[in-house]
């Protein structure tokens, strides 16, 4: 696979965020840039000038898991980025990434009746599933309230990065819109590395690209980041103000399929937001195209 701009701009953009004082080397005088010079990535990896340069240029096949490691520690990798660099040599060698082959039929898990079940046996938390395209498949009866904002009165199958760029309305969901923008972007750069044959994902950044100023300068800066767990506030057109934690779960029946949970602190206001919004949602009249009804587009 042709990836040489992706690995280019990769090692590009982690090299200037590195600073020589970071790397523990001295900066010296008449420095015309404030990250790391080639030649300091070179000294620090233990591989020539000339090779790094090429690995720089986006000759990244046939590269050894040795030098990509020691590439990785001198350019101060966290695990995310490294996973990456190594998911893009994988496919410059034309090995499929993570596990997952190339052009293998992806089953859709939201046709499977057991899934719903499980779902369904999540009460007390906003439990959904999603893709590597970040298409929202499948939801419990207190994540569709939840996510009632990114749903909308739209047949079409919601997906949580056009809801970030492209819905106006996303602002006042994400309290903290800057901070989700980049992570929702990182942790889509990171999944078209594992899976560059991906379509839906090629598809889905080019058409961000057009219509996003934000998402093209962020996807630009090539960061990647795993989502694992954390917080995040949110304000909801219901119940206000929550602040929850969240967990991803792999669904390893189909790979590259999340399960995202949210729950509340026990006894916190956000606890007592989430029993609100889950007995505004009993009181609603059943929505056609609910989870149960999701293809998956």
């Amino acid at each position: 696979m042709d990836n040489r701009s992706d690995v280019r701009e990769f090692l590009m953009s982690r090299r200037a965020k590195l600073t020589p004082e970071l790397a523990g080397i001295p900066a010296g005088p008449n420095r015309r840039v404030s990250g790391l010079r080639r030649a300091e990535v070179a000294m620090l990896a233990d591989v020539s000038v000339e090779y790094y340069a090429k690995l720089e240029r986006g000759a990244i096949a046939g590269a050894s898991a040795a030098v990509l490691d020691a590439i990785s520690q001198a350019l101060q990798l966290d695990d995310t980025e490294r996973a990456h660099l190594l998911d893009l040599a994988r496919a410059a060698d034309g090995i499929p990434a993570s596990g997952r082959g190339r052009r293998r039929p992806v089953r859709n898990p939201a046709t499977r009746p057991s899934l719903h079940w499980a779902l369904d046996a999540i009460t007390d938390g906003v439990a959904i599933v999603r893709n590597a395209q970040s298409d929202v498949i499948a939801f419990n009866a207190l994540g569709r309230a939840f996510y009632s904002p990114v749903i909308g009165d739209g047949g079409r199958t919601p997906n949580l990065a056009r809801f970030q760029f492209l819905d106006p309305a996303s602002r006042e969901f994400y309290p903290d819109w800057d901070l989700f923008a980049d992570m929702c972007v990182a942790m889509m750069r990171a999944e078209a590395g594992r899976d560059p044959h991906n379509r839906a994902i090629q598809d889905l950044v080019g058409e961000l690209s057009t219509r996003s100023e934000t998402f093209r300068q962020l996807w630009g800066a090539h960061n990647v980041r795993t989502h694992g767990t954390g917080t995040k506030r949110f304000h909801h057109p219901v119940v206000g103000d929550m602040t929850l934690a969240y967990e991803e779960f792999a669904i390893t029946a189909e790979p590259g399929h999340i399960l995202l949970m949210y729950t509340a602190e026990p006894g916190s206001p956000s606890a007592e937001a989430l029993r609100l919004l889950a007995s505004w949602a009993t009181d609603q009249p059943a929505v056609a195209g609910s989870a149960h009804d999701q293809t998956g587009a």
